[in-house]
């Protein structure tokens, strides 16, 4: 992936139809924001390509696109499995408290009494608020909640603290 920095913001998870359409799983929010990105970038093999989206849409939990280049379902097959990424210049800005999950992924998670928990493995949305999961000598769910849980998050030290027990 040479250029800038790559974000993974979804999977081809199907083919859709006969004409080249895909299926495509989007961790936008939400999800059809997916196709307001141009260019995709498609990891096939152990290369990325650029794809113009030429149309899409949203499909039930999912979103339905057709990539330049793709004229039918014989072609889009291979597609199937592989992550889309865009190239980061392409997030919008963010408020000073604001977080893409990408930045949060990696990072270490101490608790007030400065015990390392581990570090941020991924994150999930569970409708009330989103959730870290924090790898560590065992995984544990811990709220991404500001104030209440999570009460700095200082990227430059790839560090977040959490109010939170070790034995939770």
């Amino acid at each position: 992936m040479a250029g800038q920095e790559k974000v993974i913001v979804g999977h081809v998870s199907a083919v859709f139809g006969v004409k080249g359409w895909i299926k495509v799983y989007s961790d936008t929010e939400p999800r059809e924001n997916i196709l307001h990105y141009d260019p995709w970038y498609v990891r096939r093999d152990h290369d990325w390509f650029a794809a113009r989206v030429e149309a899409g849409q949203r499909h039930g939990k999912a979103v339905i696109a057709k990539l330049a280049g793709v004229a039918d379902r014989d072609e889009a097959v291979p597609l199937v499995g592989h992550e889309i990424a865009i190239d980061r210049g392409q997030l919008a800005p963010l408020e000073e408290d604001e977080y893409y999950w990408v930045d949060l992924i990696g990072l270490q998670v101490v608790n007030l009494e400065g015990q390392g928990l581990g570090s941020v493995e991924r994150m999930i949305a569970t409708g009330a608020n989103d959730v870290m999961i924090v790898r560590g000598d065992r995984e544990r769910l811990i709220p991404f909640v500001r104030g209440a849980v999570v009460q700095e998050v200082d990227r430059d030290a790839k560090r977040i603290v959490v109010d939170w027990a070790e034995d939770y």
